[in-house]
């Protein structure tokens, strides 16, 4: 098509095999799509497009990504909030009936549904590096690091020393947004041995908090790294070893969280659902 429809936060341009999201840098758009600067998603990997009324007199057209397609949204797992959705594009009311129009016209164009069978999108490139509460997270391309600071990391992790993590050993990551209780990003081994139940014991996982493993800077690096291990070839399942946490420490936690939730940092919703996982784990 060779059209541009320009919305808040972003523009999509349309090709003949793909579309081309640029974000913008404002201040008002989002970090995570400010660090992603553009991203070019071809229509394979795409399974539908939507438009919906939005908030205070705007629709939104959505694109829907084929489940593996995209190692951003597989590494993000839902957890995303809806202003970050890199596949939203917010627009004036009034410009309903073009958007109406792109999306039918992009909607012809999609022939492929279901699972994509290896990632379509190209994931953020490497180098790339935060500092998570316990430690500093680096990913070269080939290897992950982790280097622990005293002020943060557990006696476990400091026993453990700072460490490195070779891509080919790697099965996939595990990424807990830094915006609920108890962040973290883990990396799975090929090994298939059982982690730690707790992340913060876990010298394969660094964890967020208190401003440390922001999703702008935590996510792109668990999407390159998944990419990574994707391209090596598919892995085999892993058995799941169901951990128990001790009753004593669940109590604590659960504790610890309603003093979250009374002082306002968590939501009645987070507050349910996170204490609801913890009763399971008992």
């Amino acid at each position: 098509m060779g059209d541009v429809l320009a919305g808040f936060h972003a523009a999509w341009e349309f090709e003949s095999d793909s579309v081309l999201i640029r974000y913008e840098r404002g201040i008002r758009t989002p970090k995570l799509l400010q660090v992603l600067g553009e991203r070019r998603i071809p229509l394979e990997a795409l399974a539908d497009v939507t438009l919906t009324p939005g908030r205070r007199g705007t629709v939104v057209l959505r694109a829907e990504p084929r489940p593996g397609a995209d190692p951003l949204m597989e590494a993000a797992a839902g957890q995303l909030k809806e202003a970050c959705d890199p596949y939203r594009l917010v627009l004036p009311a009034e410009r309903e009936t073009l958007a109406e129009y792109y999306a039918d016209e992009l909607r012809a164009l999609l022939t492929e549904s279901g699972p994509a069978e290896r990632h379509l999108v190209a994931a953020p490139e490497p180098p790339l590096q935060f500092k998570a509460y316990d430690g500093k997270a680096s990913f070269d391309g080939t290897s992950v690091f982790f280097r622990w600071f005293w002020t943060g990391a557990s006696s476990a992790k400091w026993k453990a020393g700072d460490q490195t993590f070779e891509v080919t050993d790697l099965a996939g990551v595990e990424w807990r947004s830094p915006e609920v209780f108890e962040g973290y990003l883990r990396l799975l081994r090929r090994d298939g041995a059982a982690p730690p139940a707790q992340a913060d014991q876990d010298p394969a996982a660094v964890v967020f908090g208190l401003g440390y493993g922001a999703v702008h800077e935590s996510l792109p690096l668990a999407a390159a790294v998944l990419a990574a291990v994707r391209e090596r070839g598919p892995v085999a399942a892993l058995p799941v070893a169901a951990a128990r946490r001790d009753p004593a420490d669940i109590a604590e936690r659960i504790r610890h969280l309603g003093e979250l939730h009374q002082a306002g940092l968590v939501t009645d919703e987070e507050f349910s659902a996170k204490k609801a996982q913890l009763l399971a784990e008992l």
